[in-house]
């Protein structure tokens, strides 16, 4: 039993299409797995995807056909099958070997499987795949079929292929081909593994493993075979075991384990994740000594699983429904970010920009990762990263902001993906949620839909029955939402008592702030959990100018807009700038007005939504990355810097959290305590001057329980005497947290801030820089931007905001090792910013 790769020797030509002479007649080399872009830049014959506007230069390569071929040798080995294995086809495709069609395939989302002895021949063989141009066949299926709803320009609900390829609002239109996973020979005979469903559970102390195992027979192989179990520990001790002995044509077979005293796996805060190794075996012969022929061979399979139980709580209280995770029946409060693949060209991203990005999510003290319906089901070395890290993951099935018929031209592709999909991932203990689709429903009850389809199908038969059907059927053990917003305990037949995105019931999604309104409309809003909400800035600098190079460079520049794709996007930048900053005199201003704007929006937002607990029980943001250089609702850029943002949502998303917050007529501290350990201590409330005058100050006793939450009154003569342009109020907790928290009656733009209220000192610390800055006056949100200087160039800390007198120290490095850097170009204007700093322009 043998699987070779056909890695190799590949040639990518133009079939049919607008196709640029370059182009025309010429065979490329090919990257297996790849995709066509990458082999035509690779080839020298298309600039950068990315760079200015080379998008819609590019368009010519979605409506054109591509034709991958390659030449491959083969000798019989006696094996009773040989099957052709393509783990993912991008996406509509015939399948040629030795000229022979073996295989028609059209979705993406899903592997292939054929038997192909028929078709080879000893010696030397050719396999060619061929692609249709993915625009042109999504529009001729809307010709055949009829249009159905959805955002964007291209239809792309009509084909089973990754949404976000043709284009979002933040995504680049790149709809190619390719073959874009490993594809392979396999030959083999007697039994094979065709999957294994690790179903875990907990009993006591006892960790419990129903193993699901499937096999195929090559058709010739009789006689008895074992199949065996076996689940190690993370040091390799044997902790259970158990096989049965099937006949030759058994389809499935189903062994139960029980793994004493089993570590359980907990999300990150919670506790530790072990991971114990699973094997299963097939093997000729049922005497348990590997009988059979001398040839005999052994199937195997192998992963990793964690010992967790998880459930989500819908069960309607006083309030209306919420939505709670939990985990070994322990309440999670959700600090999550939605994921959207993370480079439009997802052959591109390898296993440690995975775990880059997931440090990315712990580092800023995230437990969740939603995987977005307009991508891909994730790669296993995102699940790894997640399953090591203790990172929830929320995983959408594929259906994002259309209608999707649901006849058998598309239903058929949408079970097969949907069973792969839910049998793949059953390994991963990070995988807790399953999730029917992306505002479907929402769009159905609120964007017009119900007119347009005149009673045809949309995807609801989907949500509602043949998903969490397959859910139930293939892995109970995880839990299934019919999609994102959902108001648990809608009426199937009308969604007219309650509304899907109706913020006291289950998830919701807030867009109205962004695309409408101030960012303090967040507090209208007492919201059971928040799946989708977000709020837009620029990449870094650096990633901005590296991709855009109108000149001058200018928010309504052409390139610029082209790397906005949120409708009005800048426009709604400036808007939603308006009565918090100045308004930016500069393209340097502006780059960090709006990063900031973005920051202290979502802030604003999970502070308010935390402070709700245990009303509210999670915030998921839109989104932690990006798939290209863009202007976006991302954290953290293409060119994976951390924006301002990042470190807004790290401090707001502190397990630990002090947040001064509006209660009735006055204020209210409220803490936020999400660890096993209670605190008690003195809350000494100040009102200070900017300069650092206490003209007031009160102590109150405050304690807070093991994963608890709690308010505390702020005296009403500490807030009436507030001067909102002059003075702030400031909470001091030592041993909670971050040990204060702090409260600006009045915006950036109102306050009497000194506009370089700072001083500052740099020293050498090995190959890193030390960046001191003290505080004169009140500074807020100080922060270095530290790509200005060099894109390799990284900083620990950002938005630290100071009182007069205080200090903080930043430490400045490099990504890939050291960096040069001028040291006062460190704590230069361009490099050193803080909100304060933007009042220089409107300065007196």
């Amino acid at each position: 039993m043998a699987f070779s790769p056909l890695h190799d020797d590949w040639t990518v030509e133009a079939v049919t299409g607008p196709v640029p002479d370059a182009v025309a007649g010429r065979r490329v080399p090919a990257t297996v797995p790849g995709q066509v872009h990458t082999d035509l830049l690779a080839a020298g014959l298309i600039t950068d995807p990315f760079d200015g506007d080379a998008e819609s230069a590019q368009q010519w390569i979605g409506d054109t056909s591509w034709r991958f071929s390659t030449m491959f040798t083969w000798h019989d080995d006696g094996s009773a099958r040989h099957d052709l294995v393509a783990e993912g086809l991008d996406t509509v495709a015939v399948v040629e070997l030795n000229g022979r069609v073996v295989a028609r395939t059209e979705n993406q989302h899903r592997s292939y499987r054929v038997d192909v002895r028929e078709a080879l021949v000893e010696g030397e063989n050719a396999l060619t795949l061929t692609f249709a141009a993915p625009v042109a066949e999504a529009e001729a299926r809307v010709e055949l079929h009829g249009a159905l709803p959805h955002v964007n320009h291209h239809p792309f609900n009509t084909l089973r292929k990754q949404a976000s390829s043709f284009g979002w609002d933040w995504g680049v239109d790149v709809a190619g081909a390719g073959i874009w996973r490993p594809i392979g020979l396999d030959s083999w005979s007697g039994v094979r593994i065709a999957s294994v469903r690790p179903l875990v559970g907990v009993d006591g102390t006892a960790g419990t493993l129903d193993a699901r195992v499937a096999l195929e027979w090559d058709g010739v192989a009789t006689g008895e075979h074992r199949v065996a179990v076996e689940v190690t520990s993370l040091e390799g001790d044997r902790v259970a075991d158990a096989s049965v002995v099937v006949a030759a044509g058994t389809a499935d077979a189903a062994l139960e384990l029980v793994v004493p005293d089993a570590r359980l796996w907990w999300p990150l805060g919670h506790g530790d994740q072990p991971l114990y190794g699973v094997r299963v075996t097939a093997t000729p012969g049922g005497d348990g000594e590997g009988g059979g022929a001398p040839d005999a061979t052994t199937a195997s399979w192998a992963s990793r699983v964690g010992f967790r139980t998880v459930r989500v709580d819908t069960t309607p209280d006083d309030d209306g429904t919420p939505f709670v995770v939990l985990v070994n029946e322990r309440v999670v409060q959700v600090r999550g970010a939605n994921w959207i693949p993370d480079h439009a060209f997802v052959t591109e991203v390898d296993r440690d920009r995975y775990r880059r990005r997931v440090a990315d999510a712990t580092e800023a003290n995230m437990n969740l990762l939603r995987v977005w319906g307009g991508g891909i089901y994730e790669s296993d070395d995102f699940y790894d990263a997640c399953d090591e890290a203790g990172v929830l993951v929320w995983q959408d099935f594929l259906f994002a902001c259309a209608a999707y018929a649901e006849e058998d031209w598309l239903a058929v592709e949408v079970e097969a993906e949907a069973r792969e999909a839910i049998t793949r991932l059953s390994p991963h203990p990070s995988l807790v949620i399953w999730n029917g689709n992306n505002e479907n429903i929402w769009g159905f009850v609120d964007w017009g839909w119900k007119a347009e389809l005149q009673g045809r199908t949309w995807g609801e038969g989907y949500y509602r029955d043949l998903l969490p059907r397959l859910v139930a059927e293939l892995d109970g053990t995880r839990a299934y939402s019919p999609g994102s917003p959902f108001s648990f305990g809608d009426p199937v037949a009308s969604y007219d008592e309650v509304h899907p995105n109706d913020h006291r019931h289950g998830t919701m999604h807030i867009w109205d702030v962004w695309n409408r309104r101030d960012y303090t409309a967040y507090r209208e809003y007492p919201a059971r959990f928040v799946s989708e909400f977000g709020f837009q800035g620029p990449p870094a600098w650096s990633t901005l100018v590296g991709s855009v190079h109108d000149e001058p460079l200018d928010p309504y520049g052409h390139q610029m807009l082209v790397h906005q794709k949120a409708e009005e996007g800048n426009l709604k930048l400036e808007r939603g700038m308006q009565g918090h900053l100045p308004a930016p005199a500069t393209i340097e201003d502006w780059h960090w007005a709006t990063q900031l704007n973005q920051a202290a929006a979502i802030r604003f937002g999970v502070e308010h939504f935390r402070s709700l607990a245990p009303l509210n029980t999670g915030t998921i943001v839109w989104q932690l990355n990006d798939d290209w250089p863009v202007t976006s609702w991302a954290a953290v850029d293409f060119d994976e810097h951390r924006k301002p943002l990042w470190f807004a949502l790290r401090d707001c998303y502190a397990p630990r959290l002090a947040t001064i917050q509006p209660r009735g007529d006055s204020l209210a501290v409220v803490l936020l305590n999400d660890v096993d350990d209670a605190w008690a201590g003195d809350v000494v409330l100040r009102r200070t001057t900017f300069a650092g005058d206490v003209l007031d100050e009160v102590v109150v006793p405050g304690a807070v329980g093991s994963r608890g939450s709690v308010e505390l009154a702020v005296p009403s003569a500490l807030v009436d005497a507030l001067d909102p342009v002059g003075e702030l109020l400031v909470a001091v907790l030592p041993g909670f947290g971050s040990g204060r928290a702090v409260w600006d009656a009045a915006e950036v733009v109102d306050q009497r801030l000194d506009p370089d209220p700072v001083a500052t000192e740099v020293a050498p610390d090995g190959d890193a820089w030390i960046v001191t800055v003290t505080a004169r006056s009140y500074a807020r949100d100080v922060t270095l931007l530290v790509d200005v200087l060099d894109p390799r160039a990284t900083v620990d800390r950002g938005l630290v905001t100071l009182l007069a007198g205080e200090s903080a120290e930043f430490r400045v490095t490099g990504r890939d090792g050291a960096v040069t850097l001028d040291p006062q170009a460190l704590v230069g204007r361009g490099v050193l910013r803080h909100a304060n700093g933007l009042l220089l322009a409107v300065a007196p």
